[in-house]
């Protein structure tokens, strides 16, 4: 035998051999990262050397504090998912355990794991507004510098940052994407969950007569400006990856994109419709009526409406995908916020019943629009401009509410009291205030 073929037999023998040992090595977990979830509170994707067999997986595996969870997948990823209605009110101690289609044994392993989310908040300070995020053990960290005013504020819907909108005395408008960095996994206990400030991003070049922002699971960031002095609108989308995308896109409100991607809800003057985005070939369906966007529901396809009735009754509908939607409410009071658990199993409409004495009303829903609780926040009004947010790890409910003014006929209005966030049982209703005085709130996901 010549030189050459004993080379190539002794490498045919080598790479043999190597996946002999590669065979009999044991799994090993190769990448472990936060996932959006949509059917539970939170999920976990795990990768592994070697396809895993689920079953084993979520036999050997336990979560401490004991929490009951399911192992989703056939193969490699798998998907692990604490199971609905369940909540989550402190950090996780992961043991990870299973084998493979041979009966090999995953190499022992261990995270810590915190997939609750971070309340954001606009703090009124001696500068103006700043913002603020609030860490697991209750202080708040500066994230911003000082601004006249923050009018918008978009977490990022992967949990990687922000954007903003900032105001100066002048009434120009300049937008932001801040970055941020938070530990949610960890082999270690030491600062899990801290948030941590990264880079401060411009993203508008000159001053701007306004702008309003929109994000998806991806952490894509879409800006609708319009710039000072007046000019066109433009519409901007600013990738997760990086890179900027103008699209033509003509709309008479706020443009929303999709949670999962790949889409945006315009509102029209015929109606609301969904368009694809590039480099998806264009499709539009349009929903008409008159009708708002008010929130979208965790799972895929579902989201809430506000319908304006000619008599001026408003209704909050319920939307899945190949269906028409749903009425859950409908009344004459008003309708100014909404949130809803999955795909809309439960729903929250915050109402102003009443003219002369307003008064401010949550109500949780089923899906079929059967009253399920009833609370009167007495003594609160809404912070204008704020909603109501979700979250479904804790099962709770996040908005601003400030005082309410009470004045008695011929008396001057009293001072405007600042506005507080609020936390609300999502199941008993039970409010919990915060002392920090705030002007707007919302969650900033586990990434």
């Amino acid at each position: 035998m010549n030189g050459l073929g004993v080379t190539l037999l002794a490498g045919l023998g080598l790479a043999v051999l190597q996946q002999q040992l590669l065979l009999h090595r044991p799994p090993r977990l190769l990448e472990l990262r936060q996932a959006a979830a949509s059917s539970g509170p939170a999920a976990l994707s795990l990768r592994f050397s070697r396809p895993l067999e689920p079953a084993s997986v979520a036999a050997a595996t336990t979560l401490e504090p004991a929490l009951p969870f399911e192992v989703q997948g056939s193969g490699n990823p798998l998907l692990l998912l604490p199971k609905a209605g369940e909540r989550i009110v402190a950090p996780l101690l992961l043991r990870l355990g299973g084998q493979d289609r041979r009966g090999l044994a995953l190499t022992a392993g261990e995270r810590h794991w915190d997939p609750r989310p971070h309340l954001l908040a606009v703090v009124p300070v001696a500068g103006g507004e700043q913002l603020q995020v609030r860490q697991h053990d209750g202080h708040w960290k500066a994230l911003t510098p000082e601004w006249t005013s923050i009018p918008m504020v978009q977490p990022l819907g992967d949990g990687a940052g922000v954007g903003l909108v900032s105001r100066n005395g002048q009434g120009d408008h300049q937008v932001w994407r801040l970055g941020l960095r938070t530990r949610n996994l960890s082999r270690t206990a030491a600062g899990l969950g801290m948030v941590e400030r990264q880079r401060l991003e411009k993203l508008s070049a000159e001053p701007l007569l306004f702008a309003q922002l929109s994000s998806n699971r991806s952490g894509d960031l879409l800006v609708q400006s319009s710039p000072r002095p007046p000019g066109r609108a433009s519409t901007v989308l600013w990738r997760r990856g990086g890179g900027r995308q103008t699209l033509a896109l003509e709309a008479s409100g706020r443009i929303s994109l999709l949670p999962q991607g790949g889409a945006v809800i315009v509102p029209e003057i015929e109606g609301l419709s969904l368009r694809t985005l590039p480099p998806q070939p264009a499709r539009r369906q349009v929903l008409p009526g008159s009708r708002d966007l008010s929130s979208f529901c965790p799972v895929a396809g579902r989201a809430l409406l506000v319908r304006h009735w000619p008599d001026f009754r408003r209704s909050l509908e319920l939307v899945e995908p190949g269906q028409a939607p749903r009425t859950l409410w409908l009344g004459s009071a008003g309708l100014v916020a909404s949130a809803c658990s999955r795909g809309g199993e439960r729903v929250w409409a915050l109402l102003i019943e009443g003219i002369n004495q307003p008064r401010l009303v949550l109500l949780s829903l089923d899906r079929r629009g059967k009253l399920l609780q009833r609370r009167e926040l007495a003594g609160w009004e809404l912070e204008p401009g704020t909603g109501l947010h979700y979250d479904p790890t804790g099962d709770r409910l996040l908005l601003a509410l400030r005082p309410l003014a009470v004045t008695t006929t011929g008396a001057a209005r009293p001072q405007r009291q600042e506005a507080r966030a609020a936390l609300i049982d999502a199941t008993s209703l039970r409010l919990t205030l915060l002392e920090q005085p705030v002007r707007q709130v919302s969650w900033l996901v586990a990434g």
